[in-house]
């Protein structure tokens, strides 16, 4: 095994401003190719666990999201108000309640992803080749981090 060598503090620094901009710049820019879009990104990040795993209680959405689990359930509550969300007993605990996005939820999860990979997509078609090719590359990196933190 090979143990690389810590990252450099401005390397640090750098790649944190990057990506909190970036997060902002997608927020921000998603209304401009989906103008009626509400949805707070808690919400949108709900929607997404629920789109990769097509049902899950609170309480392992909570640990999954790194939310309190009275705060998912809020969440949850309002997506299921607005009929984003259902909510039924869980066959294996009918205590407990299952998750699952409702036909509504998913189509307006697609409508969300497309619109940002349509914003994306355009500001990439911007960049030079090489900074595209950077971009591409790195993307594997980028997963491993996200899978670290």
């Amino acid at each position: 095994m090979v143990i690389s060598e810590p990252a450099r503090q401005s390397d640090v620094a750098a790649l944190t401003d990057v990506v909190a901009r970036l997060r902002r710049a997608l927020r921000s820019s998603i209304r401009t190719d989906y103008p009626y879009e509400s949805l707070p990104i808690a919400q949108v990040e709900l929607m997404q666990a629920l789109g990769e795993v097509p049902s899950l209680r609170i309480g392992d959405l909570a640990s999954q999201l790194r939310l309190a689990a009275n705060t998912v359930s809020g969440l949850a509550s309002q997506l299921i108000d607005a009929g984003l969300v259902d909510r039924q007993a869980d066959p294996a605990d009918r205590r407990a309640g299952l998750l699952t996005l409702t036909a509504a939820g998913r189509q307006k999860l697609s409508d969300w992803q497309a619109a940002h990979e349509r914003r994306i997509g355009a500001a990439l078609a911007t960049l030079a080749e090489q900074d595209r090719a950077a971009i591409t590359a790195a993307i594997p990196a980028l997963a491993r981090l996200v899978a670290t933190l």
